[in-house]
């Protein structure tokens, strides 16, 4: 393959033309509610709830009483939280937010001084006029959405896993305690006075609107100091339990390590470099120590040390470095390595305090910055297969946001020059199970905490090994047959679709597991993993490794080599990149090509992925397979007079209409990625609304079959058309695997059209546009008028095909070219 991709991608960054642009916004309708009775019941349950607000003020005499409290309101499933709950002239504003059961509830705090005008709203609703036009009663849009009001319990604030929320009062633990940033210096006050132990500023983590601070105390000092002071908007568990599973390490070819080391061309100190944030690297492995000098060493804690503890850093390092070795011991051939490692040690040894707050949101952040004062101009990806033992990514963390907001150059330390930051994560595994009766399904095991972010690459596993080669083991066979989901990998397909990113974006070789003839038992063997490079040195220098670990640390390679060679890509099309050149392979594509709609597609694509990467393809274009790529920055919303959408970029793609004729009905692939980093905003109802997470979003369209530019514009773009009138309508494109309804949350976007070449014509339109985030609703002009950027990739394909796609595509793009300069030269 590599002899195939040489060319080098194609650049159409300069076919973009802005335009201003309007969404344009989607509305819906519910059942009317009876008024008289849905008025009557909703004031006398607010009466009961804002009561219980003065019944706990001054509950304890340490405590200085609130000028207000919290109630609890339950909403429609699906309502909007803001549209709903959020009076910013009142001071109302909703907290903690969570969907169960088909319902979304709501903690909503109330000042003393507007509660009188929340019953006002309730009375105008049960009493007033009905409108003219529409005959609906004042405040209908908010109050219909109002299924019931209640008095506070500490279970809406608490928005973490249900089940670990402490019954008992005196249970002690430490708390991720969320709060509205203004209300922190209250926080510290109510938990010096009440005795408990808030974690030092250099553990907290600090987002938009919220800070988290880990405070160890019991249960009941929890509820009291939520409900007295209302200075806690939400509760999270703060002790996060990193997990990772690693086989019994066997040694295996350990003498050919210096044959291999001699032969290869070690890099400098100024190449990019992998940062492994683990357990520890030992350098002193002759495949790691001339990448690697201890001045890039680092530890969370010095006290730790800066060696590896458990031995998973060092495997970790020999994958990112040199792949899996089984191939690279066995030949000859002389290598260069373009990048080099650092390490961060992110893990305790045993005996560390366990008495430290672990919010690994922070200790990641601590990470990053060690590697970067130490070495401030070099270019680097951080990598990390560690996860949050048993929980699941399904909703935003504090260790997942924290991973986001660094990725966005966005941390508290951050200034407005701050780099943007490539992070490659794992999904998380499977544990691995021996009996063979016992063997649970994959998809029961949702992908884990922090693999949810939406800004990092997050990685599972295939697998590809099936041949067992182990001594005694002849007749076992494979558990997952060649191009299948590996046996350790978890998955996203118990998600909600609708509010989490997909994940993982790839999946790369994770080993596979072996059978016992009897079906009794289940294995993982040398055979059936990969090799690489052992923690401890002298004979046993190699080791075998496995599951997303090893396919994080080789998705972590291709990241490294794509950076190191094309220094003026950004992290953001570098990740698109990787992801553009995946693909799935026949078992996975049997899967995807058998439901009967788009949807019962969604699941699969949560399971593997886009699809198996590939260096070369990622690197370079081929005569009939070639890569358009497109690095621009966009200003999604600006703030004049009114907060509202900015601008959308059209591209012309420079697609061949004479080689589309002449293929005619031969099927063709276009695919598309589009790839951003967005600053997070989490907490409250970001868990359940992606708008309220995300900054801003962006999405695509592409012209359809028939379209004239025109009409294009008018549908994708209310700026194109007059006040009031609809978009026109134009038949959807049924060949795409995913269509538009794929895209809810996640700053990554990947689709792939398949059909006859001729329908591709006259469809060179592109559209790039955003989509609404916090950035919009925030009042500050400096924060709604910012400029962010995105990297598109455009493939076109035609697989078994021998024709010269890649000139024709250069000769329509300078003609394209030529046209935008004669345009330009008519408005001049």
């Amino acid at each position: 393959m590599a002899g195939r991709f040489t060319l080098p991608h194609i650049d159409v960054s300069a076919l973009l033309s802005a335009s201003p642009y309007s969404g344009t916004g989607s509305g819906g309708s519910s059942t009317p509610r009876i008024r008289a009775e849905h008025g009557r019941k909703l004031a006398h349950e607010l009466d009961v709830a804002l009561a219980a607000i003065t019944e706990l003020r001054g509950s304890d005499p340490r405590l200085q009483p609130a000028d207000g409290g919290y109630i609890e309101v339950e909403l429609r499933a699906g309502s909007n939280v803001d549209a709903a709950l959020l009076w910013k002239k009142k001071g109302i504003r909703p907290g903690a937010t969570k969907d169960a059961n088909n319902v979304r509830t709501v903690a909503l705090y109330v000042p003393d001084a507007s509660q009188e005008a929340l019953k006002q709203i309730l009375d105008d609703y049960l009493n007033g006029p009905l409108s003219v036009i529409a005959g609906k009663p004042p405040h209908s849009a908010r109050v219909e959405k109002i299924e019931e009001i209640r008095r506070a319990r500490l279970e809406v604030f608490w928005t973490d896993d249900p089940a670990a929320l402490p019954g008992d009062p005196h249970h002690l633990m430490w708390w991720a305690v969320w709060a509205h940033r203004e209300n922190e210096a209250a926080l510290e006050t109510a938990c010096e006075r009440l005795g408990l132990r808030a974690a030092a500023s250099d553990r907290r983590l600090y987002f938009p609107e919220a800070v988290v601070v880990p405070v160890l105390a019991r249960r009941a000092a929890i509820e009291l100091m939520t409900f007295a002071t209302v200075v806690v908007s939400e509760l999270r568990r703060a002790s996060d339990t990193p997990v990772f599973f690693l086989e019994d390490a066997k040694d295996s070819q350990g003498a050919w390590v210096d044959d291999l080391a001699e032969r290869i061309t070690w890099p400098g100190s100024e190449v990019p470099a992998i940062c492994i944030l683990d357990t520890g690297i030992n350098r002193g492995h002759a495949l790691i120590e001339p990448a690697l000098t201890t001045a890039d060493q680092h530890a969370i804690d010095p006290e730790w040390g800066i060696d590896d503890h458990h031995s998973h850093g060092t495997a970790m390092a020999g994958l990112a470095l040199h792949g899996d070795l089984t191939s690279a011991l066995a030949d000859q051939s002389s290598r260069q390595l373009t990048h080099r490692l650092e390490s961060v040690k992110l893990l305790p040894p045993a005996g560390a305090d366990p008495n430290d707050p672990n919010s690994y949101g922070i200790i990641t952040q601590t990470a990053v910055s060690l590697a970067e004062i130490a070495a401030p101009d070099r270019t680097r990806v951080f990598c990390m297969a560690v996860t949050n033992q048993n929980v699941t990514g399904a909703r935003p963390s504090t260790w997942s946001a924290a991973i986001d907001q660094a990725a966005a150059g966005a941390m508290n330390a951050d200034d407005d020059d701050a780099p943007k930051r490539m992070f490659v994560v794992s999904a998380g595994n499977v544990p691995p199970e021996i009996e063979y009766s016992r063997l649970p399904q994959t998809d029961d095991f949702p992908a884990e905490d922090p693999s949810q972010a939406w800004n990092a690459l997050t990685v599972g596993g295939y697998t590809d090994l099936t041949t067992i080669a182990d001594a005694g083991y002849e007749t076992w066979s494979s558990l997952a047959g060649a191009g299948e989901l590996s046996p350790h990998s978890r998955t996203s397909v118990n998600w909600g679709h609708s509010r989490a990113p997909i994940k993982p974006e790839v999946v790369l070789e994770a080993g596979n597991r072996a059978v016992s003839p009897a079906k009794r038992e289940v294995l993982t063997l040398d055979s059936l993993s990969l090799l690489t490079t052992s923690s401890t040195l002298g004979a046993d220098t190699l080791t075998a490794f496995q599951a997303t670990s090893a396919a994080t640390a080789q998705a972590a390679r291709i990241v490294a080599r794509l950076t190191a060679n094309n220094p003026s890509y950004w992290p953001e099309t570098v990740r698109a990149l990787v992801v553009h050149s995946a693909e799935w392979t026949e078992p996975m594509l049997a899967q995807l090509n058998s439901p009967a709609g788009k949807k019962d597609r969604y699941p699969l694509v949560r399971r593997f992925g886009y699809g198996v990467p590939d260096y070369d393809r990622a690197s370079a274009s081929a005569r009939d397979h070639l890569a358009l790529i497109a690095q621009a920055e966009i200003q999604p919303f600006r703030l004049k007079g009114k907060r509202e959408f900015n601008e959308c970029h059209y591209y012309r793609l420079p697609l061949p209409a004479s080689v589309l004729e002449q293929l005619q009905n031969t099927v063709v692939e276009l695919k598309v990625t589009l790839s951003y980093f967005i600053e997070p905003n989490p907490g409250f109802s970001a868990n359940v609304d992606p708008q309220r997470y995300q900054a801003y979003g962006l999405r695509f369209d592409l012209q359809r079959r028939g379209e004239l530019p025109a009409r294009f514009k008018q549908r994708v773009n209310a700026a194109e058309r007059e006040d009031g009138v609809k978009p026109p309508p134009h038949p959807d494109d049924a060949r795409w695997v995913f269509g538009p309804g794929s895209i809810s949350s996640g700053s990554l976007h990947c689709d792939v059209w398949t059909g006859p070449a001729i329908e591709l014509l006259s469809r060179e339109l592109l559209c790039v546009k955003p989509v609404v985030g916090w950035w919009r609703n925030r009042a500050s002009k400096e924060i709604v008028n910012r400029k962010t950027r995105y990297a598109l990739v455009v493939t076109l394909k035609a697989p078994g095909v021998n024709v010269d796609l890649y000139s024709a595509v250069i000769t329509a793009k300078a003609r394209i070219e030529s046209e935008i300069a004669a345009e330009s030269e008519i408005e001049i």
